[in-house]
Order: C-alpha cells, then structure tokens, then sequence
C-alpha cells in the first residue's frame, strides 16, 4: 500500500502580504503528479487545508479542483481539519463526497469510522484524528446533561488534565485502536493534527501558530506506539519523530525563519507484513527566501548579490543613518523585498529613555526627537520648516 503524506497548504495564505497563489498551484500541480507518477493509493493531508476558518475564494476554488485532480489519478484522498480550518465548513457534504473516494475527516465524533482500503495483503484502516481543540473541539454533551461526552473524569491527577490535548487525543486514539481490534485490524494508519513532543525544537517556524498553552498542547509521541504510520500536519518543517511517526511540514515556507526547510511530502510504502519504507519527495521550490545584512550602498552595488535578486528578500540595514526611500532603491534591484528592518552598526543608544529624551519639549522638539529616534539623524532644515508650517496649521496659531 502506497500513501503520499502532505500536510498545512495553508491556501489563502501570503508572505508579508506577497501573493503566494501561484506557488500553491504549482505545488498542488507537482502533488498531483506525484500521486500520478508514484501510482499512491492515497493521498493523507493532515490539517490545515487552508488558513483560516473562513478562506477567500480563490482559496476553495484550489482545493476543490486539487481534490478533483488528486482522485483523478486513482487514489483515495483522506484529509483532516487543522487547527486553522473550520471544522464544520471543511466537512460540508462529507457522506456524500465519500462515495466519490474523497473522505472528509473533520467531525470528532466520526473519528473511530475508518476509510478501508485493500491491497494483496488485505485491508488498511486509515483513520481521520481531526484537530481537537479541548475547550471547544469536542461534541457537545447531550442535551439536559453536563456530562462530559468522552467520558473523561471532571479532574486529572499529574500533568494529564481531562482538557489537555494529550487526554483527548489519547481518548480519540484509545477509540481507534478499539475499533481497529473488533475489526481484527493489524495494519492501522492514523492522520492527526498536533504538536508531538520528541520534535526538534529547531525545525521549528514564526509561522507556526502555538497550541501549548501552559504546555497542555504537548502530545507525546508514546501515544501512537503500535500504529502502522501516523501522518501529522502542525509543524512547518519535515521531520521523524520517529520511524513511523513523521511530519510532512507545508509544501511552501511562510515565513523567513523556514527558509532553510527543504519542503515536500513523505511516499511512504506499508507492506504486508507492516514494514515500512519512506521516501522524501522534494516539493519544487517556488522562490527562494533570502535575509541580507549590510549597508544601503553594498546591497545595491555588491554582484555578491546578483544570484538573489529574484528571491523573497528581508533586508536588515546596518548603516549609522537610516537611509531616505531605501525601500524603493531596494526594490530597484530586488523587486521582491519584503521586509525592511533598520539595525544600525558603530551607533551606542542613548541611556535615557525615550520620556526623558522628550521631557519639557514643545510638539516640534518632539516631533524632531521622534526622527532622530528612527533615522539616527535629526531632521534637516527643510524637514524642521514643513514641520514647523505643519503644527501651525493643525493649532491655528501664527507660524
């Protein structure tokens, strides 16, 4: 049995507020033509489908139509509800896209329903963990009652609490693999969207929304022992948390602090005995992410530079006096600078705070603090001359 393993496509997504919908579609495009090239059984996302409860349009539109495609090549699709996604607008017309070989895993209360699949060896059961949020993500009690409808104690000893993500993932977990023994089930797959602990604390990204509060997030890899592969979606980068527990990361960085992840998805191939290889398939690379460091003048002039000027920029500017429209000179030879950030070297910060620096000064002596606070540099005769016309004319008096 084949299963290709992608997770947070995060569409409707941007970077610094730059289109990404393009680079989602060629992503989606090479994910179709792997599942086709590889001849996948299935295709696993787990979670995060899009990035937001309520995505734009266009963003709908490319999911359904990679769904289509990606059912098109002959596997199944199994897909989840992230933390980012909404549950019940995610599952819309779950039982009827199910017959079309699309299952729509969103509903925590459907979590012990498998999708089966068959190879030579028999059946697979691939089971849907939606993100379950434990304040929110649970089915409601019935009604009239204040039980709890998982049947966790009202309070936990130690570190497991009845609302952590542990105990109710464990509970969620404890259901599958119950289901998966009345069923006589020894191949068992399982998709969830968490934050494992056992992950390498540096493949970790800004971009990644953090569901540890007081570390009732954490979920441990222990939980998923005896399972035959786990899909997780969460984490941005790929990464083993063990052999069969692994992360796909996004296919697309979303922020500076990935731009190292090589992205892509995990071909992973079960056998009939419940062995298991796993193979990393590059995702192809959209525009590379680039941090540059230095003065206004070297960035523009350095050929150091050349090989990044088609790339996502962030630009850190050391110069001791920050530079007039350096963003609009930076654009001039990287058109896709993002970022702009102003660190100036062989400059020592004042010890006052900027309320003593300020104290007993009238609105221009501010206002012109205010610049040599940003610039390094207080503002030259014509600056202090508009701002002085300005305040004229805001308080009516006599310039």
């Amino acid at each position: 049995m084949r299963f290709l393993h992608t997770s947070d496509w995060h569409l409707g997504r941007s970077l610094h507020r730059a289109d990404l919908r393009a680079a989602q579609a060629a992503f989606l495009d090479h994910l179709v033509e792997t599942a086709r090239a590889e001849r996948v059984d299935a295709v696993l996302v787990s979670g995060d489908v899009y990035d937001r409860a309520i995505p734009p349009l266009d963003a709908v539109a490319a999911c359904e139509d990679a769904l289509v495609r990606l059912r098109a090549t002959g596997a199944r699709v199994i897909l989840i509800s992230g933390n980012h996604d909404s549950q019940r607008r995610l599952g819309f017309s779950s039982a009827l896209i199910d017959a079309a070989g699309v299952h729509l895993r969103t509903r925590p209360h459907e979590l012990a329903t498998p999708v089966l699949l068959d190879d030579n060896h028999g059946p697979v059961a691939v089971y849907g963990l939606p993100y379950l949020e434990p304040a929110v993500g649970l089915p409601p009690p019935p009604e009239g009652t204040t039980s709890d409808p998982w049947g966790l104690p009202p309070t936990g000893p130690g570190p497991v609490t009845p609302r952590s993500h542990q105990a109710v993932l464990g509970e969620g977990l404890a259901r599958i693999r119950a289901d998966a023994s009345s069923r006589g089930l020894s191949r068992v797959v399982v998709l969830a969207h968490a934050w494992v602990t056992g992950t390498e604390r540096s493949t970790l990204s800004d971009s990644e929304r953090d569901i540890r509060v007081g570390g009732v997030g954490d979920v441990p890899a222990s939980l998923f022992d005896g399972l035959s592969y786990v899909a997780l979606g969460h984490l941005h980068g790929p990464q083993l948390v063990t052999d069969r527990v692994r992360y796909s990361g996004s296919p697309l960085p979303y922020s500076f602090s990935e731009a190292a992840h090589v992205k892509g998805s995990w071909l992973v191939e079960l056998a009939g005995d419940g062995q298991l290889a796993a193979e990393h398939v590059p995702a192809p690379v959209y525009r590379r992410l680039t941090a540059l460091r230095g003065d206004l003048k070297d960035l523009l002039t350095s050929p150091a530079h050349e090989r990044h000027e088609a790339d996502f920029v962030a630009v850190t500017l050391t110069d001791p006096v920050r530079p007039q429209a350096a963003m609009d000179r930076l654009r001039a030879r990287f058109p896709h600078v993002l970022t702009l950030e102003f660190k100036p070297e062989g400059v020592t910060a004042s010890g006052q705070s900027y309320g003593e620096r300020i104290r007993g000064k009238d609105d221009l002596g501010v206002a012109a603090e205010f610049i040599s606070h940003v610039r390094n540099a207080g503002p030259t005769d014509g600056e202090r001359e508009l701002l002085r016309a300005a305040f004229a004319a805001a308080t009516g008096s006599e310039e």
